[in-house]
C-alpha cells in the first residue's frame, strides 16, 4: 500500500468512523461503507493511485433496508462523481464522498413515504424540510493529516451572528462525525446594516486557535464569510504546528470558495 493511499485510509476512517474503508485482504481491493447509505462498495485502488483512479468493482453488500435497484443506483452515482472529480496525482477519495452524500439522500429522506404521517410527524418533516433550505453551501478544504490527527475546514457565506450560529448548529446536527471530533474551531466576520460589523471566534477547546483563524481572515480581508475548522485528534500532540494546519486548511476552503485572489501578497480579495 502507497503512503497515499495509508494516509487516506487512515483520513476516511477518522472522519468517518472505524472499518469506513478496510482492507479486504485481497490485493488493492478496499471495501468502503459509505456514510448516511446501507450499501457498501468494493473498491481497487492500483499500485500508482494517485496517479490513476480507483475502480469501482460494484457492492460488497445492498444493506438489510435497501430497496431493489438502490445499490446500482449508489454504484453507479458513486461512478459519475469519481469521474468528474478524480485529478491525476490527487487523492480524491474524501471528495467523492463528500459529493456523493450531498446527491443521494440521505436513508431517512429516502425512506420518508414509508412513514406513517399523523398530525405531529408531517408537522415535523415540514419543519425540517425547511431547515433544510437554509442550509448553506460548504466549500471543503483539502484534508491535511499529520502523526494521524485529521484536518479539514469548511466555509460558507453568512449574512448575520444568528445566521452563523444557526449554520453551525445544523452542521452539527446533521453529521455525528463533526460533530464528535474533538474539536470545531469557528470564526466568522460579518458586515450588517448601517455599516456595523460582527467578529466572533471560538476555540472549542483548541486554545487560541480561533482568535488565529479570526486574524488570518482579517489579513485577508474577508467579510461576510464563517469557517469551521474540524480537527480529529490522532493521539500525538503538534504543539504549534497545528495552529499553521489550522490557518492553512482554513486558507484553502476560502481559496476554493473563490473568496480569495491569490495574485497578491496576502491573497485579498474579500466577499463585501
Amino acid at each position: 500500500m502507497s503512503e497515499d493511499l495509508r494516509n487516506e485510509v487512515e483520513a476516511i476512517n477518522s472522519i468517518y468512523g472505524d472499518d469506513s474503508l478496510t482492507d479486504n485482504a485481497e490485493e488493492g481491493i478496499f471495501i468502503l461503507r459509505l456514510p448516511q447509505q446501507d450499501a457498501s462498495l468494493r473498491l481497487r485502488f492500483p499500485q500508482d493511485y494517485p496517479s490513476a483512479p480507483p475502480a469501482i468493482l460494484g457492492t460488497q453488500s445492498s444493506g438489510e433496508h435497501t430497496r431493489k435497484g438502490e445499490a446500482a443506483h449508489v454504484v453507479g452515482v458513486f461512478r459519475n462523481v469519481l469521474g468528474r472529480l478524480f485529478r491525476p496525482g490527487e487523492v480524491c477519495l474524501f471528495d467523492v464522498i463528500e459529493e456523493v452524500n450531498n446527491v443521494l439522500p440521505n436513508e431517512t429522506e429516502a425512506r420518508a413515504d414509508d412513514l406513517e404521517f399523523d398530525a405531529h410527524a408531517i408537522l415535523e418533516y415540514a419543519s425540517n424540510a425547511v431547515s433544510s433550505v437554509d442550509q448553506p453551501t460548504w466549500t471543503i478544504s483539502d484534508v491535511v493529516i499529520e502523526l494521524k490527527s485529521v484536518f479539514v475546514a469548511r466555509s460558507a457565506q453568512v449574512a448575520s451572528p444568528e445566521e452563523a450560529k444557526q449554520y453551525l448548529q445544523q452542521l452539527l446536527d446533521s453529521d455525528k462525525k463533526i460533530r464528535s471530533a474533538t474539536h470545531n474551531i469557528t470564526a466568522w466576520r460579518i458586515k450588517g446594516k448601517d455599516g456595523i460589523t460582527f467578529q466572533d471566534c471560538d476555540d472549542d477547546g483548541e486554545t487560541a486557535a480561533g482568535g488565529r483563524v479570526l486574524h488570518l481572515m482579517q489579513l485577508m480581508d474577508l467579510w461576510n464569510v464563517m469557517v469551521v475548522v474540524t480537527r480529529w485528534y490522532g493521539g500525538h500532540q503538534l504543539g504549534p504546528k497545528r495552529f499553521s494546519i489550522i490557518n492553512s486548511v482554513a486558507r484553502d476552503a476560502f481559496v476554493k470558495a473563490g473568496m480569495v485572489n491569490e495574485g497578491g501578497p496576502t491573497g485579498k480579495k474579500g466577499k463585501r
